[in-house]
């Protein structure tokens, strides 16, 4: 296999040293002072930066904030058209619930409806049945959901929630969901929604929000409430922060409106929400002998993260160790990592921004 010589541009690194702290390691508890609940966590939506935490990697109940992944679940394997018969153990489920009646015939987007916006155990147990065929089904669906995500620390043993004995999750793992959920059209919709006017839908009866975050906070968008005996009192919310999202998970706290402000108020203080690079900008240029033009490689989508106020940071740009031609337009090549110190923070991958179709005879070309 011949071997050519490659003349590369841009496969410097690029740093942007700036006053800004770009850290990785969890915003401590000592930041508030008191954060009354049991556990906590704040994330960036858009890179999943921890921007706050407190005991989040311990187990816990989660009360009705399961209904996340209920809902997640429906997305994926049901159809908002979906018509399903309220059974009997659906109707005669305990706790917090729409109010269906045996036998009533309701659309699985109507169920959505009254699982997120009025948190209902009954419209979770019509839509387990009216997916799987039965709730125990349905649930083998939400573990194996969770364990494709990534998420291992968190286990389902109903689909509302209700006290179970090995039904729990973390609050970081809560967050990760609630972040998954948020890029879906749909939920999003529900979730930021206060109140519905059932006629206007189609629907068999309207719906008023019971979470209260959407009023206290203006520029919440959103998540989902629970409580149980056991798991105490429960708040995932969305909120907006200039053209970003955080993601703010409190379990088990008595006055969780009030937490949820508490760390709202933090990371508004303390990140700035910068962007560091364009999408579709070319950000580095490789020449490759024999060819004409050269290899540009650019981002699909913005850099946007969160930085907190105080020390510096640095982007470094990676070109691929090894190219082979044609090359396509639009494919994976090279990276854009982002440093605190020596440790990567967050990395995005580089696209091809044109092709290269060189010979008909295949090579590699070797950096």
């Amino acid at each position: 296999m011949k071997k050519i010589r490659i003349y590369r541009i841009c496969t410097f690194i690029i740093l942007f040293c700036f006053v800004l702290d770009f850290n990785t390691v969890y915003a401590s508890s000592k930041d508030i002072k008191v954060l009354n609940a049991r556990s906590a966590i704040a994330i960036d939506s858009n890179t999943g930066r921890i921007l706050y935490e407190k005991n989040s990697e311990e187990l816990i109940p989660m009360a009705s904030t399961t209904k996340v992944m209920t809902a997640l679940v429906a997305l994926k394997y049901g159809k908002l058209d979906e018509k399903i018969t309220i059974s009997k153990r659906s109707a005669n489920v305990s706790g917090s619930t729409v109010g269906y009646k045996k036998d009533e015939v309701i659309t699985l987007k109507e169920l959505l409806y009254g699982l997120l916006l009025r948190s209902g155990n009954d419209a979770a147990i019509a839509i387990a049945e009216g997916i799987s065929g039965t709730v125990e089904d349905y649930l083998k669906l939400m573990n194996e959901y969770a364990l494709q995500m990534g998420i291992s620390g968190t286990h389902f043993e109903t689909p509302h929630g209700l006290d179970s004995e090995f039904h729990y999750t973390t609050s970081y793992e809560l967050a990760l969901i609630a972040r998954k959920a948020m890029k879906e059209k749909t939920f999003r919709e529900i979730v930021q929604t206060k109140t519905l006017d059932g006629k206007a839908y189609g629907f068999t009866r309207s719906y008023n929000n019971i979470n209260k975050i959407l009023h206290l906070i203006p520029n919440a968008n959103g998540i989902k409430t629970g409580y149980t005996g056991n798991a105490g009192k429960c708040l995932v919310s969305s909120i907006k922060i200039n053209n970003s999202e955080i993601i703010i998970v409190v379990l088990n706290s008595a006055t969780r409106w009030k937490e949820t402000q508490k760390i709202y108020d933090y990371v508004k203080e303390n990140y700035e929400f910068q962007k560091l690079a364009d999408k579709n900008v070319i950000l580095s240029s490789i020449n490759i002998e024999g060819e004409k033009n050269p290899l540009k490689l650019a981002l699909k989508e913005d850099i946007i993260v969160p930085i907190k106020k105080g020390t510096n940071f640095k982007l470094e740009i990676i070109n691929p160790k090894e190219v082979k031609v044609p090359i396509k337009l639009d494919i994976p090549y090279g990276r854009v990592n982002i440093f605190e110190d020596d440790k990567i923070i967050y990395s995005k991958e580089l696209y091809t921004a044109n092709e290269i179709k060189g010979k008909l005879v295949k090579k590699w070309f070797k950096f």
